[in-house]
């Protein structure tokens, strides 16, 4: 079966719901080839993307991030994790910070280089798709906001 689609289709899957994973798949083959392009112009692989997109958006959320973290996340081991780390701070994409309330503890954090290349890379997408989202009122938008979170708690949790 060449498609997710074509996967469910056989299950005798209600036409919307059909309608709806074609559009899912549909958006997460436009953010991967927005995504490729920034691995390029930025000399980064999948992971180190990754890595700074799940920064932004857990910074967008006033949460920490640990190195444990960023493993956890990639579903990498703690030296690949510890070279990927390193390998961003010598970009100078990340700095490693003191945890604020365990001395022993570190966390990692975006420069502001980062936040900048990152905006520069993605700043006129982000505006096309809040232009996009202003177009649906607030009750469609929580709508929309519940589908995605739940699809992604539903894709996140481990086989």
């Amino acid at each position: 079966m060449s498609t997710v689609t074509d996967a469910v289709s056989t299950s005798g899957t209600r036409p919307a719901v059909m309608h709806t994973l074609t559009a899912v798949q549909s958006l997460s083959d436009a953010l991967d080839r927005m995504h490729s392009g920034m691995k390029g112009d930025m000399d980064m692989n999948a992971s180190d993307l990754a890595t700074l997109r799940m920064l932004t958006i857990r910074e967008r959320r006033g949460q920490m991030v640990s190195p444990h973290d960023v493993a956890t996340h990639l579903r990498i081991s703690t030296a690949s994790t510890t070279k990927l780390i390193d390998r961003l701070v010598a970009a100078g994409h990340l700095e490693r910070r003191p945890h604020p309330s365990d001395g022993r503890a570190r966390v990692v954090v975006l420069t502001e280089k980062s936040r900048r290349e990152f905006f520069r890379h993605f700043g006129g997408h982000l505006m096309a798709m809040s232009e996009t989202a202003a177009a649906f009122d607030d009750e469609q938008l929580e709508t929309i906001t519940r589908f995605m979170d739940e699809l992604t708690t539903a894709i996140s949790t481990d086989d």
